[in-house]
């Protein structure tokens, strides 16, 4: 049969190429690589039928058949088709008697990509490698694991130095070593080899259990390909680092602890020596030697002790228990039991490592932490409810206050604002929060000027944290009208004590500043009245002193002419007139000193106490000698004032202690001054009758008098005019007193600037 029959009869895909290269395609050859109906009239070149490198790797297999030598090759005829198996076979020459050789394509079973698909469920990557070792195909996880795409693994070699593959103790893979090369040379399968890779992608490293498969064909001896299994193990690994190294520190504070510290074999039997349990419990090795220790846990806990000391062993997990332990004494102490197996390098357990705590300083810590955290916790609600209280209270004070309130921050906007503060300005609560509150409610000035930013006290505030008070600027309403206010700002801080803002407490003037107008008004009537009365008082007093003296005068010559020559009645009738006549005299004196009080204007000057209470001693010395009273004063201090209205001012307080004193004690007047503030007070303390307190008030009343004029003589001014003179030195007199124990009068004045 020729080669053209041959070609036609066979059912897998076949190629005839001749020593020149020109090739012939059966059917499934045609349909294979070129996708066309099969003809076997031309015979392209071979090599244009593949791509570069499969035509490079199919090179040599060709040339050993066209040699007389069968050869075979594995190749992926495109990306993402499965791997084709090529034998290169001879063929009988053609009739010119020149070589020629039969390509024969075989692709992989599909079985191999479903299993491809069954590892990647399983999170497992698989390489599919030549005999070169040159990756063929690889499945998704392998591209996951790698850090690189299934187009940079294609063609890649299994020891490129990218990878920088390593042994668990850093040493590098020598070549042989590789599980696929060993696999490739020996036809034996490779299991679990630890390896290290380099990730270029990720820049890091990833530990792999790396498992080569090796692929013999039938009737052959030596293996064309090589499947690469390999796991993921990174956080495997690293976890159990971690664990060795808490082990390790754990067993080393297990060393260093004054604990009682023991260690038992892998299946759990405590044996010596443990000089530790030896120490606390008294227990010989022969007595605690495998489950011997037991016997010194109290007998109600070993049944529990038993059962989590078997349950650690066979899980392997940590043990923990707490049982009391009897101490070499006798006496059982609460303990804390715990251990933990130690696992070395190969996943198995080489001892356990244990501790046995003395919990009676625990538990009464424990009990105190318990109490604390209670009492904290108490602490904590009760401030918890104090801070929920001032909170409400303070939504409840910005809500009710009847000032404007409103916050801003570092920016000057606003960041609150309280309804009085909206009412005010004719804005809602909302319209005002978020706004720039200076261009809002505060840009321009009563008069109309521009209030520029740097100029504005809030602002100032919020950039040098100084709290500020204005009493009288403008803010503007809603509507476009000023309305005149008084306002106070205030720095806030944040928890560094930097200034993050500032509170502005804003008072609408527009009442005040109507009824500050009207009380000038008033106050200016009542000065331009009392004034008129104080003219009118001083005329009247001073007009009625001429006709008085012309009664006196004729009063005082009929009594010198017809006294004792008209009858006795006629006698006491020009006396009464004479009386009269001298009370009318004294009267408007005093009416007039009354009247005279403040008109003077005199400048105040520094007075001293001392100096106008001798002055006034002299004033009363005739009362004093007459009734045998006393003066004593400690008065050290100066103040400022008109030393003729003070000197009056003292003299008629002391008189009146002398005059209205008690029968049966001599007249006594003590005066004592103290500095308060701003002002000097002084006392002028009486031993005499005393006043009523019905009376403490109108004493200071104009022509008050409360005995009859033939007791005490008087015409009701004296106390009228002291109050006249302290209030015209800004201070102010007051009375305390108790009928029949003594009088004092309380009085303060200015005290005097230090002379410089």
């Amino acid at each position: 049969m020729d080669a053209s029959a041959l070609l036609l009869a066979l059912p897998d895909p076949l190629l005839l190429i001749t020593a020149d290269g020109a090739a012939q395609l059966n059917p499934a050859a045609q349909a294979t690589l070129t996708g066309g109906t099969p003809e076997l009239s031309g015979q392209p070149d071979w090599a244009a039928l593949f791509t570069p490198e499969v035509a490079a790797a199919l090179r040599g297999p060709l040339e050993a058949a066209l040699a007389g030598q069968t050869a075979r090759a594995s190749v992926v005829l495109r990306p993402g088709a499965s791997v084709t198996l090529v034998t290169a076979a001879p063929a009988t020459p053609g009739p010119d008697g020149a070589a020629c050789a039969l390509l024969h394509l075989r692709q992989t079973p599909e079985p191999l990509s479903t299993a491809l698909d069954f590892m990647d469920g399983l999170g497992l990557g698989v390489a599919v490698q030549g005999r070169d070792t040159r990756i063929l195909q690889v499945n998704a996880s392998a591209t996951r694991i790698l850090g690189l795409s299934e187009a940079q693994l294609a063609g890649r070699d299994s020891m490129d130095p990218r990878w920088r593959a390593i042994h668990p103790d850093g040493l590098p893979f020598p070549g042989d070593t590789h599980p696929s090369q060993v696999a490739l040379r020996t036809g034996q399968t490779v299991r679990d080899v630890p390896m290290g890779i380099y990730r270029p992608g990720s820049d890091d490293w990833r530990w792999l259990h790396v498992t080569a498969l090796p692929h013999t064909p039938p009737g052959q001896d030596t293996p064309e390909q090589v499947t690469t299994v390999f796991a993921d193990v990174t956080d495997r690994y690293r976890m159990e680092a971690d664990l060795r190294g808490s082990e390790q520190r754990f067993r080393s504070l297990v060393e260093a602890t004054t604990q009682i510290v023991w260690d038992a074999h892998p299946d759990g039997t405590f044996l010596p020596p443990q000089p530790g349990w030896e120490a606390f419990t008294g227990q010989s090795e022969a007595s605690y030697s495998y489950a011997g220790w037991l016997n010194a846990v109290h007998p109600e806990d070993r049944a529990r002790t038993t059962e989590c000391w078997q349950r650690a062993t066979l899980t392997r997990q940590p043990y923990l228990v707490e049982h009391r332990l009897r101490r070499a004494d006798g006496t059982y102490v609460p303990m804390q039991a715990r251990a933990v197996p130690v696992i070395d390098d190969g996943g198995q357990i080489r001892e356990w490592v244990g501790t046995h705590t003395d919990m009676s300083d625990v538990r009464e810590a424990q009990q105190a932490l318990i109490d604390l955290n209670a009492d904290l916790e108490r602490r904590v609600q009760a401030r918890t409810l104090d801070l929920a209280n001032v909170t409400r209270f303070s939504t409840l004070l910005l809500t009710a206050a009847g000032e404007g309130i409103f916050g801003l921050d570092l920016r000057g906007v606003t960041t609150f604002a309280n309804p009085a503060a909206a009412r005010m300005l004719g804005y809602s609560v909302e319209r005002m929060i978020g706004a720039p509150q200076h261009a809002l409610v505060h840009h321009h000035h009563a008069d109309g000027r521009e209030y520029p930013l740097h100029d504005c006290p809030i602002h100032q505030t919020i950039q040098d944290g100084q709290t500020r008070r204005v009493e009288h600027d403008v803010m503007w309403h809603a509507q476009g009208h000023a309305v005149p206010v008084a306002y106070v700002v205030t720095p806030t801080h944040d928890e560094a004590g930097v200034v993050s803002g500032a509170v502005v407490m804003v008072q609408d003037t527009t009442e005040r500043e109507r009824a500050q107008a009207q009380l000038r008004d008033v106050i200016e009537n009542l000065e331009r009245s009392n004034q008129d009365l104080e003219q009118f008082a001083y005329i009247a007093s001073h007009d009625l002193q001429e006709p008085l003296r012309t009664v006196g005068s004729y009063t005082e010559l009929l009594v010198r002419r017809y006294q004792g020559q008209l009858d006795p009645r006629a006698d006491q009738y020009l006396h009464y007139m004479q009386d009269a006549v001298i009370r009318m005299r004294s009267l408007i004196q005093d009416l007039l000193g009354f009247a005279r009080v403040g008109r003077q204007e005199t400048p105040l000057e520094r007075t001293d106490l001392h100096a106008l209470l001798r002055a006034a001693e002299q004033n009363v010395r005739a009362t004093l000698e007459q009734g045998g009273g006393t003066l004593e004063w400690h008065a050290p201090h100066a103040v400022l004032g008109q030393p003729s209205l003070l000197l009056q001012l003292l003299t008629n307080l002391i008189s009146n202690g002398l005059k209205f004193h008690a029968e049966d004690r001599a007249p006594r007047v003590q005066v004592h001054s103290e500095l308060d503030g701003e002002f000097v007070h002084v006392t002028v303390q009486d031993n005499g009758i005393g006043i009523a307190p019905e009376y403490h008030t109108r004493v200071f009343d104009i022509f008050q008098r409360l005995h009859r004029r033939e007791t005490f003589a008087g015409n009701g001014m004296g106390l009228a005019i002291c109050r006249k003179i302290v209030e015209f030195h800004g201070g102010r007199i007051w009375l305390e007193s108790t009928p029949g124990q003594g009088s004092t009068f309380h009085l303060t004045l200015p005290v005097a600037p230090t002379p410089q």
